[in-house]
């Protein structure tokens, strides 16, 4: 390609990684498509044209004894305070049994280490994975305050972490949670898939499509070392989701497990994430938790 991102792609090609002031460059630039266009062929060298998704079906964990499990779910998200947690471990026992092989997720990792001292909450994750839990839910790694421990803690038990976000918008652009982010891929290799998009927007300071689609895209170029660029279909909605597809996004999470709808079978979640996916002239595989490829 030609233009002003001709020196970050020729050190793409090579397998090199950007430094901060190439993040920088890129995140200041106004070629949009540019931009988009260097994320897109970046993200098919990893991914060719296959855009994963999951359906997700969410349970408080209050109610994880009797909660039910939809037919289309590949994953089963559980959200609750740590203490919750902890007090319902035989009831998430019998819920990874009825859930027979859809992995269980749990909680959010900043919760955990904000919550309980080091080693009870190492010995909440050793519980957590003896009765065949996944992993954790989300790690927040704004919000974390010793990332590589936390992460390394959870996969000393060979658990997972199903994704990691951001809580909130870097003030200061998209470097410093990045590299944040690639450290903690370093250290642990527990980085599956990160969500660049802030999941509580401060409202004197609303992000933009514009500016939502260029964290995507950076994203994608700056994170060597994680392989999936994510977004949250439930959070973001469908046309989001679809336009980051474009800019580097590789996988869409979040997608609802109820497949009924008063609307019809054209309009159920499934059929429309598909929908969107080919729209982006993408292939759509759905996966599980773990991600895994699910077998229609």
């Amino acid at each position: 390609m030609t233009g002003p991102f001709d020196a970050v792609a020729a050190r793409l090609a090579l397998g090199e990684r950007l430094s901060a002031g190439e993040v920088e460059q890129l995140w200041t630039a106004h070629d949009l498509v540019g931009l988009g266009v260097l994320a897109d062929e970046t993200r098919r060298k990893r991914h060719a044209d296959v855009a994963t998704f999951v359906r997700v079906a969410d349970v408080d964990v209050e109610r994880a004894a009797a909660a039910a499990i939809p037919p289309g779910a590949g994953e089963v998200r559980v959200h609750g305070a740590p203490a919750a947690i902890r007090a319902a471990l035989d009831d998430l026992a019998r819920l990874v049994e009825r859930a027979a092989g859809v992995p269980v997720t749990v909680g959010a990792l900043e919760r955990f280490e904000a919550e309980l001292p080091r080693t009870e909450m190492s010995a909440l994750l050793r519980a957590l994975a003896a009765r065949g839990v996944a992993g954790i839910a989300q790690a927040a790694v704004d919000e974390l305050r010793q990332p590589e421990a936390a992460v390394g803690a959870v996969v000393e038990t060979g658990a997972i972490v199903a994704r990691f976000v951001v809580v909130h918008a870097g003030a200061q652009g998209p470097w410093p949670m990045l590299e944040r982010v690639e450290a903690i891929a370093e250290a642990t290799g527990a980085v599956r898939a990160f969500a660049p998009l802030p999941r509580r927007i401060d409202p004197s300071r609303p992000t933009t499509g514009y500016a939502d689609v260029k964290a995507v895209a950076v994203a994608r170029l700056a994170l060597d070392r994680v392989p999936s660029i994510q977004v949250d279909w439930a959070l973001y909605g469908p046309k989001l989701a679809q336009v980051a597809l474009l800019f580097g996004a590789d996988d869409v999470d979040g997608v609802s497990a109820v497949d009924e709808t008063d609307a019809g079978r054209r309009r159920t979640p499934l059929a429309e994430i598909e929908r969107n996916i080919r729209a982006a002239s993408l292939v759509p595989v759905e996966r599980d938790g773990r991600f895994e490829r699910r077998v229609p």
